[in-house]
């Protein structure tokens, strides 16, 4: 028998994750790459679902370590998680590239 939490346990749409097999993320192995999709490309029912499931602490520690988040989420996550942006891996990341086309 597998120790697999489902995502399904979470009870976020399947909408974020169209690219992907929905059925097969696990809620804790999969937590950082889950938060992602659903502060990108999810609806605010879905953000207070994970809210609800991982809480405050969990979110925190995670989504600072995301690949990709877009500005609005970043300033939304700051706010609510009393973070800076430079705490998060991504807005570090996207501010060391030089911007290609205002050179």
């Amino acid at each position: 028998m597998s120790n697999k939490k489902n995502i399904g346990l979470v009870s976020i749409s399947r909408r974020p994750f169209w690219d992907v097999d929905y059925e097969s993320l696990d809620s804790e192995s999969d937590c950082l790459f889950i938060l992602e999709k659903v502060f990108n490309y999810s609806s605010w029912a879905d953000y207070r679902a994970v809210f609800s499931f991982y809480g405050k602490d969990k979110i925190r520690q995670e989504i600072i370590q995301a690949s990709y988040l877009k500005k609005d989420v970043i300033s939304f996550l700051c706010l609510i998680l009393n973070l800076k942006p430079t705490e998060f891996k991504c807005y570090l990341k996207t501010q060391s590239l030089p911007e290609l086309w205002n050179s």
